[in-house]
C-alpha cells in the first residue's frame, strides 16, 4: 500500500483549488515552448517546440496577448509554419484563457482529416493538453475540452458558421475558400459575425495568397498596421528584407538550371556581401518586425507578410531552382509567386519575358548604329542613389534596336552618355537627337539639367490614360530656371503596350530589338511587368501594367519608355514617308543606308517640336 504523502489535502479540498488556480502568465510564444510537443507524423523536427527555429513567428504569436489587437492577418508562403502558430494559439486558449473556438477551413473534408491528423494528435501528445482534452465526449468536428468546445468547420458548408456564439475565430487558408453567392454570403463575413458578442474576441486569419482580390491579400490592404520581417546582414549589419531579385547564380552556358541553382547565394542589397544559406539562423535569431505601413494611431488588425526567402527549411539554391523551372510556364510560375513569393498572381493579358528580350539580338554590337537606323533617341529612368539610361536606334515602320544601356551615379556622366558619337559600319556618326528625363524624382535637378541641355534633353512626367501617347506641354513652375521649358507629358501605359507587341515580333522590319549579346539584367528589367485586368471603383474592369512581383527592377523599361516618347516627338512614325519622298528604297530593313545622314539632317531640321 503506498504511503500518503505528508500535508497533502483530500481530494474534495485540492481538485477545486486547481480549478481556483489562475493561469500561468505567460504569452503564446512562451507556452509554445513549454507545453507544445510536435510529432513525427505532422513535422520535420518532431519534440518540444523551439520558437528559435522560426524566431519570425514569436511576434506573430505574441501579437495575440495584445489586448488592443481584434485581427491578426498573416500572409504566408508554404513551409514556414503558420498553421503551427495557428495550433499554438488554440493550445494557448485551451489552457490559459478556455472560450469557445471556431477553425474555418476550405472544406469539411480537410477539416475532418486536420482534426484526426494534427488536432487530436497534439492535444494527445502534451501532458497538459490532454488533461484538458475530452476525448470520449468528442467528435471529429467539435472537440470538447475543460470549459470550452472547438468547432472545426468548412467554408463549403455556410450553415454551419452561422448557428454558433465563439470568441476565439481562426480562419486556415483563407484563398481556398469558395466565394459569396446569391444564396449565400461570404463564409468569413459568416464567421466574423459569430463573433458579435464577445467584446474581447480574437480572430486569426492566415493564408498564401492567390489573386489581389482574394481574401488574405485585401485583408492585408485592410489592415491597420503592415509589417514585414527584415534580418541584419551578416557582412555589414544593416537590416534588410530579403527579397528574391538579390538571389544571384551563375549564368555560364553549358550548365544546367539545376546545377546552376546549387550556386545560388543571397547578395545583400546593402554592401553586395555574398550571404549563404549557412547565415540565415542567426540572421533570422537577430530579425524583426518592422511597420512599412500604419493607417490609424489606434490600430485593432495588424497584419504580417513573409516569403519563403525566411524559411529555415528552405534552401536559397532550391528557391533558385524552382524559379527556373517554372519561369517558362504560365501555371507553375503562378504556383512560385504564390507559394514561394507570397505575392498575388494576375491575371495576365499581355506577357513579356527575358527570354524573349534575348532572341531579339542582332549582329550589331554594344554601341554600333545598324545600317538601316536613320536617328536615335535615349530614355532616362531617375532613382534616388543612381540613373538609368538607354540609347535606341530609329528607322523606317519604328524598326528600332537598343544599342547601348547602363547606369550612372550622376547628371554628368548622362551628359557625356548623350553627347557621345556613335557610328555605323560605313563609318557615318550619329549622336543622340533627343532624350526624356524622368522628372518625377529630383524635378528641380531635372529641370535644371534640361534647362542647360535643351538642344537634346527634354524632362517627361507621366499621366494618366487619356492622351493619345504623349503630349508637350510648360513648365510654370516660376521659380525653376526651367520656367517655360517644354515638358513631356507621357501615358507610359500605352508605350509599354506598343514595346511589347513589337517585342514580340521576329527580327526585321517593324521589330523591337537589342544589340548582340545583351545582357539579362536589362532583359529582366524590361519585362518586369505585365499587363493586367483590374476592377475599378465602378465595378469596371481596366487593363493596367503593373510589376510582376513587388521587388522587381523596372528602370529600363521606363527608360524605354521615354525613349520611344521621345522619338515620338520627332516624329519617328513618318520616317518612311519621308524616305519614299526622297526616293529611297525602304521595303525591306535593314536597306536604308545610301545618304542616311543627309536624311537625318533633313528630317530634323524640317521638324518643329520646340
Amino acid at each position: 500500500m503506498p504511503r500518503k504523502k505528508e500535508n497533502s489535502l483530500p481530494d474534495f479540498i485540492s481538485k477545486p483549488l486547481r480549478h481556483l488556480k489562475p493561469p500561468e502568465n505567460l504569452t503564446v510564444s512562451e507556452w509554445a515552448e513549454k507545453y507544445r510537443i510536435l510529432d513525427s507524423k505532422s513535422s520535420a523536427i518532431p519534440g518540444k517546440w523551439d520558437n528559435s527555429i522560426t524566431p519570425y513567428l514569436v511576434d506573430i504569436m505574441n501579437e495575440f496577448n495584445n489586448v488592443e489587437t481584434e485581427e491578426i492577418i498573416f500572409v504566408k508562403p508554404t513551409q514556414v509554419g503558420g498553421t503551427e502558430a495557428l495550433h499554438n494559439m488554440l493550445g494557448y486558449v485551451i489552457m490559459q484563457d478556455p472560450s469557445p473556438v471556431m477553425i474555418v477551413y476550405p472544406t469539411d473534408a480537410l477539416a475532418e482529416s486536420v482534426s484526426e491528423n494534427r488536432l487530436q494528435p497534439m492535444l494527445m501528445n502534451s501532458k497538459p493538453l490532454r488533461e484538458k482534452f475530452k476525448k470520449a465526449e468528442s467528435s471529429r468536428l467539435e472537440l470538447q475540452c475543460e470549459g470550452m468546445y472547438i468547432s472545426l468547420n468548412g467554408a463549403n458548408s455556410p450553415s454551419s458558421l452561422a448557428s454558433k456564439p465563439i470568441r476565439f475565430l481562426f480562419l486556415d487558408e483563407v484563398d481556398k475558400y469558395p466565394g459569396a453567392t446569391k444564396k449565400e454570403a461570404d463564409p468569413i463575413k459568416l464567421a466574423k459575425e459569430r463573433t458579435k458578442t464577445f467584446p474581447n474576441r480574437k480572430i486569426f486569419m492566415t493564408s498564401t495568397p492567390t489573386l489581389k482580390t482574394g481574401h488574405i491579400w485585401k485583408a492585408m490592404e485592410n489592415a491597420d498596421v503592415i509589417k514585414h520581417y527584415k534580418v541584419p546582414c551578416p557582412h555589414c549589419g544593416e537590416y534588410i528584407e530579403l527579397m528574391f531579385k538579390q538571389i544571384k547564380w551563375p549564368k555560364e552556358e553549358g550548365m544546367s538550371n539545376a546545377d546552376r541553382a546549387e550556386f545560388a547565394n543571397y547578395v545583400c542589397q546593402e554592401c553586395g556581401g555574398i550571404i549563404t544559406d549557412q547565415h540565415k539562423p542567426q540572421m533570422l535569431k537577430y530579425g524583426r518586425w518592422e511597420i512599412i505601413e500604419q493607417k490609424t494611431q489606434f490600430p485593432r488588425k495588424v497584419a504580417y507578410w513573409i516569403n519563403t526567402l525566411y524559411s529555415p527549411f528552405v534552401r536559397f539554391g532550391e528557391i533558385a531552382k524552382e524559379y527556373l523551372a517554372s519561369k517558362d510556364d504560365p501555371e507553375a510560375f503562378q504556383n512560385f509567386v504564390n507559394s514561394w513569393l507570397a505575392e498575388p498572381w494576375e491575371d495576365t493579358k499581355l506577357k513579356t519575358n527575358a527570354d524573349l528580350v534575348l532572341e531579339r539580338q542582332t549582329e550589331y554590337e554594344e554601341f554600333e548604329v545598324p545600317d538601316w537606323a536613320v536617328m536615335l533617341t535615349g530614355g532616362v529612368d531617375v532613382q534616388e542613389t543612381s540613373l538609368y539610361w538607354t540609347i535606341r536606334a530609329w528607322g523606317p515602320f519604328l524598326t528600332s534596336q537598343n544599342i547601348a544601356h547602363g547606369q550612372a551615379l550622376s547628371f554628368r556622366e548622362i551628359e557625356q552618355v548623350m553627347n557621345a558619337e556613335y557610328r555605323k559600319r560605313n563609318g557615318e556618326t550619329f549622336m543622340v537627337n533627343l532624350c526624356g528625363i524622368d522628372s518625377g524624382d529630383q524635378t528641380d535637378e531635372v529641370y535644371e539639367f534640361c534647362a542647360l541641355n535643351s538642344e537634346w534633353a527634354i524632362p517627361v512626367k507621366g499621366v494618366a490614360s487619356g492622351y493619345s501617347h504623349f503630349k508637350i506641354s510648360t513648365i510654370n513652375k516660376a521659380s525653376s530656371s526651367a520656367h517655360g521649358m517644354r515638358l513631356l507629358l507621357v501615358d507610359g501605359d500605352k508605350y509599354k503596350d506598343m514595346i511589347a507587341s513589337r517585342m514580340a515580333k521576329p527580327n526585321g522590319r517593324g521589330s523591337w530589338m537589342v544589340y548582340k549579346n545583351c545582357d539579362r539584367e536589362y532583359a529582366e528589367q524590361v519585362t518586369a511587368e505585365h499587363k493586367v485586368n483590374v476592377k475599378t471603383g465602378g465595378g469596371r474592369v481596366k487593363q493596367v501594367w503593373v510589376k510582376k512581383t513587388s521587388h522587381a527592377d523596372n528602370h529600363y523599361l521606363d527608360a524605354e519608355v521615354y525613349a520611344f516618347a521621345a522619338a515620338d516627338v520627332l516624329h519617328v512614325r513618318n520616317i518612311h514617308l519621308m524616305l519614299e519622298d526622297e526616293n529611297e528604297k525602304v521595303n525591306e530593313v535593314p536597306q536604308v543606308n545610301k545618304q542616311s545622314m543627309d536624311f537625318n539632317n533633313a528630317w530634323l531640321k524640317n521638324i518643329e517640336w520646340f
